[in-house]
């Protein structure tokens, strides 16, 4: 009896840091998540209701989906452009970065050290110290003015979204390639020693053995790609410049979604945000489970 009144008594007992540890986690949980909470109770909201009533508190007779039909009709070109760039660029990025990595991590050739250098380094430009530049190339090149475009019936306006493709597939390279390089440096070296003694080109070894195995990573790759590049707003400010042009993406018409001569209606701006928010979280939603598995390896 003595042993289970001291193994009863000791399931009883509370350890004071595992509870202070547990109140810490609840107070940042519920901190990080109110602004999200606020932007879902404001999004189905009337002005009026917004003006009215508390933030964090719904209103039954303010309550309208007005919002997101209004959100959906205004983003809906955006979202169309966003997709025609992120989609493409996201692909292309993840590839390239991919090739890259293969070429600098499992080969070898002379100067491979100083080029992997210029791929870090290409990491920590930002975006600002290549704005000037970045306008002035496509200034220069006049790819809005390319002849294609009207053997294509495409109208000129659309040449920012072909810009855009260009630009964040150049700048997400050296990401893409750091993580790849970073998957592929725990890859089993006698596998790929095999398959060139049997006689497997740089090429065939990439295609039949690396670029099969590499699934989880480019999972990772992709989400975190397709994230960056659809809530850019940077770039598309500097080569689209106005929400009105035909190739505005989502975040742009975002950014003066709600405003009026009256003042902002939030309502409609939130319920723009979590329309915009989709496209990721379906990304999320199709590629988590490998996206785990690429973050564990």
């Amino acid at each position: 009896m003595s042993t289970l009144d001291s193994t009863e008594a000791e399931g009883v007992d509370v350890n004071p840091y595992r509870v202070g540890l547990y109140l810490a986690l609840g107070v940042l949980l519920l901190f990080f998540l109110a602004p999200i909470e606020t932007g879902i109770v404001t999004s189905f909201k009337t002005p009026d209701a917004v003006s009215t009533t508390s933030p964090l508190v719904p209103s039954i007779q303010g309550f309208t989906l007005q919002n997101y039909a209004n959100a959906v009709q205004q983003l809906a070109r955006g979202m169309v452009n966003s997709l025609l760039y992120a989609v493409p660029a996201t692909i292309l990025s993840a590839l390239f970065g991919s090739f890259a990595a293969y070429g600098l991590t499992l080969t070898d050739w002379r100067g491979q050290v100083g080029v992997l250098l210029l791929f870090v380094a290409g990491i920590f430009i930002p975006y600002q110290a290549v704005l000037v530049p970045l306008t002035q190339f496509f200034s220069i090149l006049g790819l809005s003015k390319l002849a294609i475009w009207s053997l294509l019936g495409i109208d000129n306006a659309y040449a920012g979204i072909v810009e855009l493709i260009i630009t964040h597939t150049a700048y997400g390279i050296p990401i893409c390639t750091i993580l790849f390089r970073s998957y592929y440096k725990g890859m089993s070296e006698e596998m790929l020693e095999s398959a060139r003694l049997e006689g497997a080109t740089v090429r065939r070894a990439y295609r039949r053995i690396v670029f099969p195995l590499s699934t989880p990573m480019f999972a990772v790759v992709l989400i975190y790609q397709f994230t960056q590049i659809w809530n850019d707003l940077l770039f598309a400010l500097v080569l689209v410049q106005a929400e009105s042009s035909a190739a505005a993406p989502v975040t742009l018409i975002l950014a003066g979604l709600g405003a009026s001569q009256s003042g902002t209606i939030f309502g409609l701006r939130m319920a723009g945000a979590f329309v915009a928010a989709l496209p990721t979280l379906a990304v999320y939603i199709l590629f988590g489970e490998e996206f785990a598995e690429g973050v564990a390896t």
